[in-house]
């Protein structure tokens, strides 16, 4: 707990956007956790015992539904990252990803720009550092220029197909049933064709996007439950709808791209509550304003495991908003299943993208606060 009954405790807060999505990253203030522990075991202790501070930072009155945060904690003892990272959102219980790329990407932006990361000062030079993530280890390479990161590109963990197969069906109430996939790309992504329910991926229709993606999430997680086979991860947590994938010529952008572009655009829809069948008004969600970045490693994972894309090929993938991030498929490989299970085949993917700090600030909880882990509202939280 950050409060303090005799003063002001405050965090260390940059924050940031990236794709239109924001993201809180913690830099100082946090509370003391166990010396040599991997990020992993810090994920599960901030869980567990620190969750206040999620709420604090992303319920109101300091934050608002489509709010993100990054705690920067120490890598595991003898990793060669420069820091590790733990990621929180919205959610009842709060959901805490093992990746997520926009906030990734957010932190990378945030650690350069402050100097906590050195920037290569060779015109032209990418600048190359390792995160680490709950996941494992991510490889970053930044192009900067000035002071500023303009483009940050990340190596993600496998992303792959569950086990349980392509093309899944639920049943949905109200909707009838539902063809899915289901795929982790850091996160478990429920992917939902939008032209198979004549949904249109415009910003003007979010809260039917985000009623239908919720009520088709939430039946995925009741009816075809995931596990992920190395973490204690259960899903799916997350949906993304993709629009009709679309092929072009040209040669891949991005560093070192090579082959086809294909492009599609997207709405990922998150959970700001918990969903209850006998309460029509639990029936909604938030839609991620980037292009999300696991949920891009996730659907390019799908269109692989479909033969519709290709190692090298390139996805500019769209957001709400029109922002794009560039993903690309680095190489093929393969997952270790559990208890002996046979390899389930996977893909490295990487994404490309953008992030802008928008603030510096202390966050404060005073000892005489009444609100001292944020609160929510019916009006707009769902529960």
């Amino acid at each position: 707990m950050l409060r303090s009954s005799t003063r002001r405790a405050a965090l260390r807060v940059i924050d940031a956007h990236c794709g239109g999505e924001p993201a809180r990253v913690v830099v100082g203030g946090m509370p003391s956790l166990p010396s040599g522990l991997s990020v992993a075991e810090q994920r599960t202790l901030l869980m567990a015992e620190h969750d206040d501070l999620r709420t604090l930072l992303i319920t109101e009155p300091r934050g608002y539904p489509c709010q993100n945060v990054n705690y920067i904690v120490a890598p595991s003892p003898g990793s060669a990252a420069a820091y590790g990272f733990v990621i929180a959102e919205q959610g009842n219980p709060g959901i805490y990803p093992l990746m997520s790329g926009h906030n990734a990407v957010c932190v990378a932006t945030v650690l350069l720009e402050t100097g906590m990361v050195p920037m290569s000062t060779i015109p032209g030079e990418r600048t190359r550092f390792t995160l680490e993530a709950p996941v494992g280890d991510v490889e970053f390479s930044a192009l900067c220029v000035d002071g500023k990161a303009q483009s940050v590109r990340l190596v993600n963990q496998p992303s792959f197909v569950s086990e349980r197969g392509d093309r899944l069906t639920v049943d949905v109430p109200t909707l009838g049933r539902v063809e899915l996939t289901i795929a982790f790309g850091g996160m478990w992504y429920a992917i939902v064709e939008a032209a198979s329910i004549e949904l249109d991926l415009v910003a003007s229709n979010g809260k039917e996007i985000c009623r239908v993606g919720e009520m088709i999430k939430i039946a995925a997680r009741e009816q075809l439950p995931v596990e992920h086979p190395a973490f204690d991860y259960p899903g799916p947590d997350i949906l993304v709808f993709r629009d009709a994938l679309h092929v072009d010529a040209d040669e891949g952008r991005g560093e070192g791209g090579t082959g086809r572009t294909l492009r599609a655009r997207n709405a990922v829809v998150m959970s700001n509550g918990a969903l209850d069948w006998e309460r029509p008004s639990t029936w909604t969600g938030m839609i991620d304003r980037s292009p999300c970045g696991t949920g891009t490693c996730a659907v390019m994972a799908s269109l692989w495991s479909r033969g519709e894309m290709k190692i090298g090929d390139t996805f500019l993938h769209e957001s709400i908003v029109g922002t794009t991030f560039i993903g690309r498929l680095e190489a093929e490989t393969t997952v270790a299943a559990k208890e002996g299970g046979a390899e389930i085949p996977a893909v490295v993917p990487s994404i490309e993208g953008s992030a802008w700090i928008t603030q510096h600030c202390d966050v404060v909880v005073d000892p005489t606060d009444p609100f001292p882990a944020g609160y929510t509202v019916g009006d707009i939280w769902s529960s």
